[in-house]
């Protein structure tokens, strides 16, 4: 049977992609957030998945304002990275597990979450760079992605609440997979940052650390925080915490943080990264 072994939750801050992309990840700027990701670029070497389900947000690279989606699975054999106006990065394609993504599919309706399908799409940094901060540069990444697109930017988002069902729901899904395949969910987006309006540039170190603190082994709190909170208190795009959420969801009750890091800012944007593994 499938097993769900671990998560992991990152920042996809674009800029983190061009420094990596442009070989300035040891620049005095950037080095500070790339020692962040040290540990996680070694651990993963011991701990490797078939399969990631990767939740991510789309930044209107495939999906724009005529159809937005609540959650969207990728049901494509594979996904270019994106041409976000600047040329496509230079990373490898992703392929994706289409009989795990059919089952979760599948399951996911069962559950009452009515998924859409997207069957052809191109990823953008949103799920590129947590892919380059875990595995670097290579030919090839080393497993399989399904991409979990999340609606974050046009209202009604999903609450954290829905979120966090959803991550129970990728756990059931998940475990009922026939084949022997270690699963691993990662979130990606936030912390706290607003890219426009009278209050760009916000960041809110304490709602963050806060966050982070609970997320292991008190997570409950955490579902209620309300849309308009994480507005008020993270910035117009830190509502991308919730996709923290269906990770933490969907490895169960218990777990062992491995490691955890925060670095303010990155770009604009406030940076938090943690790794757990998955005791149950």
């Amino acid at each position: 049977m499938a097993r769900i072994s671990a998560g992991i939750a990152t920042s996809h801050v674009p800029a983190i992609g061009a420094a990596i992309d442009n070989g300035r990840t040891r620049d005095e700027y950037w080095a500070p957030v790339f020692e962040g990701y040290e540990f996680v670029k070694e651990w993963v070497k011991d701990n490797t998945p078939d399969v990631v389900i990767l939740v991510y947000n789309d930044h209107a690279s495939a999906l724009m304002l005529d159809i937005v989606p609540t959650f969207a699975l990728g049901f494509a054999e594979e996904f270019l990275p994106a041409d976000e106006g600047w040329g496509r990065r230079p990373v490898p394609t992703v392929h994706n597990h289409l009989e795990l993504a059919a089952h979760i599919a599948e399951q996911l309706v069962i559950d009452e979450f009515d998924i859409t399908l997207i069957n052809e799409m191109d990823v953008d940094h949103g799920l590129t760079v947590p892919l380059s901060l875990v595995f670097g540069q290579p030919e090839e990444w080393p497993c399989k992605v399904i991409p979990l697109a999340v609606n974050v930017t046009q209202f009604p988002t999903p609450s954290g609440e829905r979120c966090w069902k959803l991550g129970e729901a990728l756990r059931n899904a998940v475990k009922t997979f026939p084949e022997d395949l270690n699963v691993q969910v990662w979130g990606t987006g936030g912390m706290s940052h607003q890219l426009q309006g009278t209050r760009a540039g916000l960041i809110n170190a304490e709602f963050d650390q806060r966050f982070i603190d609970l997320l292991a082994h008190e997570p409950e709190e955490l579902k209620y925080i309300t849309r308009i909170e994480y507005l008020r208190e993270t910035g117009t795009e830190g509502i991308e915490l919730i996709m923290w959420l269906i990770m933490r969801a969907a490895l169960g009750y218990g777990v062992e943080e491995k490691h955890r890091f925060y670095r303010v800012p990155a770009s604009n944007t406030a940076v938090g990264h943690v790794v757990y593994e998955a005791r149950s």
